[in-house]
């Protein structure tokens, strides 16, 4: 029922009231008394919460009910509002036709596998503990803008602690019709010039798509290539992620960014967690501070549990999910983006940080199959067979020299992903063409 971001999927189709009301009821079930419930701009998000709120109370939990919030301010919300757990209406960077439903924990950290099995066991059961008319819960409506101030005031107050002056920075911020005006909240009370593209929330994203990329950020580009903006940020419809523009108005790569933030994050001897099909610049980089990268499953969620160690300082992935587990464990845009402006004014011009990051050939493919299961089962059983080391940690990866391939199933399609990376042009294409091959014959 969950995956790497929750539940999530078409509103009528896999995302329902009934399935919201089934969620409610089993994590107030499972002894989750008092739950911070918000939602993204969508407005489907309206009914979705009804639901899950009239779940929750029907097995005795209370409801603290915050309305329209970016997720990073819902889950840091949890712990200081005194409640037991988190739950967030969003379909992240989905589509408008999509919603979707996400735990968390008090400590920012969303619901591991156990937590996340254990909800989908009372679902599947329906295993719940409904309690008497006069046991139910209550339902507490917090729209004074409590939260979202103290997620701002959070923000501004760590980077005024790491001695950074924003003051007259110009900063545009593409919000994407979603919930990440807190960014432009943040870099005004910092002192920054700051302009918004998209501000008005509405939850069918007329803008542009809610996935911020390359190719769905062209305003952005055109106006901070064309102003006097040292750069541009953007988010999702949730706000859990942000990705760059510099001063010229290109877009930032998503894994030069991550190199970017996890230098500035780590020193000597730390670890960065970041996914395994992260390109081998975010190694190099970390290398020229003495700091490595510890590899994760692909997800969020997995860069959110590796980043509990106590030597691991930043998680990171190339989707743009930021994390700063010393402030907390869920992803956090409007974080990730004031964070990089503070390391423009500290570094210098975006644009020339990222042109002296090192970068390497990838290639990339998705193979359409009939059963990814029986397909990723070959292409173990002929990589073993050859007596090749391989991590299956998600997937079956392989490192040679100077390079490593990739070979995973996608998630959400009937497809197999294939990567490859390396140092030398030929290397990464000898290296892709093997693994491509591996899943042909195994189709």
């Amino acid at each position: 029922m969950f995956g790497t971001s929750g539940i999530r999927g078409a509103v009528g189709e896999e995302v329902t009231a009934e399935l919201a009301v089934a969620v409610g009821r089993a994590v107030a079930s499972d002894g989750y008394e008092r739950v911070v419930v918000g939602r993204d701009v969508r407005e489907s998000g309206r009914f979705l919460v009804d639901a899950l709120s009239a779940g929750i109370r029907e097995c005795g939990g209370d409801v603290i009910d915050v309305g329209v919030a970016s997720t990073p301010t819902v889950a840091r919300s949890v712990a200081p509002l005194e409640a037991d757990a988190g739950v967030v209406i969003t379909a992240s960077h989905n589509p408008p036709s999509d919603n979707g439903i996400k735990l968390w924990q008090p400590s920012g950290q969303a619901f591991d596998e156990e937590r996340r099995t254990a909800i989908s066991e009372r679902v599947r059961e329906e295993s719940y503990a409904l309690v008497s008319w006069n046991e139910v819960g209550t339902r507490i409506r917090r729209r004074d803008g409590e939260v979202r101030d103290r997620h701002v005031g959070s923000i501004r107050d760590r980077i005024r602690a790491d001695g950074d002056d924003l003051e007259g920075l110009s900063v545009v911020v593409d919000v994407g019709n979603g919930t990440g005006g807190v960014t432009a909240d943040v870099l005004y009370e910092l002192g920054c010039s700051v302009r918004t593209l998209n501000g008005q929330p509405d939850g069918r994203f007329p803008a542009r798509p809610s996935e911020p990329n390359a190719e769905t950020l062209e305003t952005l580009q055109r106006v901070v290539g064309s102003t006097d903006a040292a750069l541009g940020v953007a988010h999702d419809g949730d706000a859990d992620r942000m990705v760059a523009v510099d001063e010229r108005g290109e877009f930032v790569p998503k894994d030069l960014l991550l190199a970017l933030l996890a230098r500035e994050a780590a020193g000597e001897g730390d670890r960065v967690a970041a996914p395994l099909n992260t390109s081998l610049a975010v190694d190099d980089a970390l290398a020229d501070v003495g700091a490595s990268v510890t590899r994760t499953p692909v997800g969020d969620v997995y860069v959110a549990e590796r980043a509990t160690e106590s030597d691991v300082v930043f998680g990171g992935e190339p989707s743009g999910a930021w994390i700063w587990p010393d402030e907390t464990l869920c992803p956090d845009g409007p974080l990730a983006a004031c964070t990089l402006a503070a390391l423009v004014v500290r570094r210098g011009p975006l644009g020339e940080l990222v042109g002296a990051l090192e970068t390497y050939p990838i290639r990339r493919d998705a193979i359409r199959v009939d059963d990814k299961d029986a397909v990723m089962a070959a292409v173990e059983a002929t990589v073993r067979d050859r007596g090749e080391a391989f991590d299956a940690m998600d997937g079956v990866r392989i490192e040679r020299d100077d390079g490593w391939m990739l070979v995973r199933p996608s998630g959400t399609e009937p497809v197999v992903r294939v990567t490859a990376e390396a140092r030398e042009k030929s290397q990464a294409d000898a290296l892709f063409e093997d693994a491509r091959n591996v899943v042909l014959e195994s189709t």
